[in-house]
């Protein structure tokens, strides 16, 4: 059995790639998606499309038409979601991934430092398990393969 897990979080460094790279090393048979990595494109994907937009307010606006479509697709395939939240950066699109995923019934990790467990509060208990590194999101994993 291999999971498929969706990585919520920020794309301003190379996170994802060192959970990969621990579930590598641990054997764990997971795939992982995220949403868009690539900031520009991301930025831009709605006038790529779309062509050139009248202002700033509908560039932003078609390209996030864009992204959710494809966070949502890529969400629905996904077996569960770890939703990391660090302090260095704004978490809004987190935390939107992980209520999203919340609400579409995915089994959902929260990865949070302890500065942050009041503001997250109430999504933490909404959320499947909470944990405060990756490492730990990833044990929650490989426990599923026990």
């Amino acid at each position: 059995m291999e999971l498929t897990v969706y990585l919520a979080g920020q794309i301003h460094d190379n996170w994802r790639d060192q959970v990969a790279e621990k579930a590598k090393e641990k054997k764990l048979p997971l795939h992982f998606v995220a949403p868009q990595t690539n900031h520009d494109l991301s930025d831009r994907i709605g006038e790529d499309i779309l062509g050139k937009q009248p202002n700033s307010i509908y560039r932003d606006d078609a390209a996030s038409s864009v992204n959710n479509l494809r966070t949502q697709v890529l969400m629905q395939k996904s077996d569960v979601v770890i939703a990391l939240f660090g302090e260095k950066y704004k978490q809004w699109n987190t935390a939107m991934d992980a209520s999203t995923a919340i609400t579409m019934g995915k089994p959902t990790i929260l990865v949070r430092p302890e500065s942050l467990i009041h503001p997250l509060k109430e999504l933490s208990n909404k959320a499947n398990v909470t944990v405060e590194t990756v490492d730990q999101a990833l044990e929650v994993l490989a426990y599923i393969f026990e």
